[in-house]
């Protein structure tokens, strides 16, 4: 599924970057959850739904959530690679 295609149809974006990274700058509507915090945050980024886009600044921590979102059963989590890239 193409990333784009999916944010024109409402997909949520988590940036797991930290929170003085977020706050420097993030897409509109986009919810911040640091990936050191997933594990322990995990029934609220159920709560996004799924599909899922997952972002950070270069796609390696959007990696690692990816992963850890799927083992927690969510079945459609996209890494979209660094967030400046979904501008």
């Amino acid at each position: 599924m193409d990333i784009n295609q999916l944010r024109t149809q409402g997909v949520k974006i988590l940036d797991v970057r930290s929170k003085d990274e977020f706050d420097g700058g993030h897409i509109d509507g986009s919810v911040n959850i640091s990936v050191n915090e997933i594990q322990s945050r995990m029934d609220e980024v159920k709560a996004l739904g799924s599909p899922l886009i997952v972002c950070c600044l270069s796609g390696g921590r959007a990696g690692v959530a990816k992963a850890l979102i799927e083992a927690a059963g969510v079945k459609e989590v996209y890494n979209a690679g660094g967030w400046e890239s979904l501008l």
